[in-house]
């Protein structure tokens, strides 16, 4: 457990998670959960921004994907909030986005998702700050978990 006491707190922790994934990202899931306005897309634009992208990261509330050609691996940044049913993932073309890191925000609309995910980042609000709990979901992302020392 974490506590990030503002936005750029949020910030450096993207950038520090960032740092202890691999250089090639391809095939990893990052599930990003919390209430609304806890943070979730503030981390998912700052590890974008930490990738190397430059310019403005819009929120896929509406195009539901946002890919990111970056030099170090394509960043799929992925909104489920206005999915219904695990079903639409298909229509996402949710197998063709495993060549890149899958930035997950709402993981909740597809619960099948916690079993091809390898770290899960669920961000909750605490005082005047937000509380953030990373776990390792696979082999290698309770791997990473053991390199990654949380204070």
């Amino acid at each position: 457990m974490l506590f990030l006491a503002d936005e750029s707190a949020t910030i450096d922790f993207a950038r520090r998670l960032l740092s202890k994934m691999p250089q090639d990202l391809a095939g990893w899931t990052v599930l990003l959960s919390g209430e609304l306005g806890a943070g979730k897309s503030t981390f998912a634009r700052a590890l974008i921004r930490a990738a190397g992208h430059e310019g403005p990261v819009p929120s896929p509330t509406y195009t539901l994907v946002e890919p990111y050609l970056l030099p170090r691996s394509t960043i799929y940044h992925i909104d489920l909030y206005r999915v219904s049913d695990e079903e639409e993932l298909r229509y996402l073309g949710w197998e063709e986005l495993d060549d890149g890191l899958r930035l997950v925000e709402w993981p909740d609309r597809a619960p099948g998702l916690s079993a091809q995910a390898d770290l899960a980042l669920t961000l909750a609000y605490e005082s005047t700050g937000r509380r953030a709990e990373l776990r390792g979901l696979s082999e290698r992302g309770e791997a990473l978990m053991r390199d990654f020392d949380l204070p």
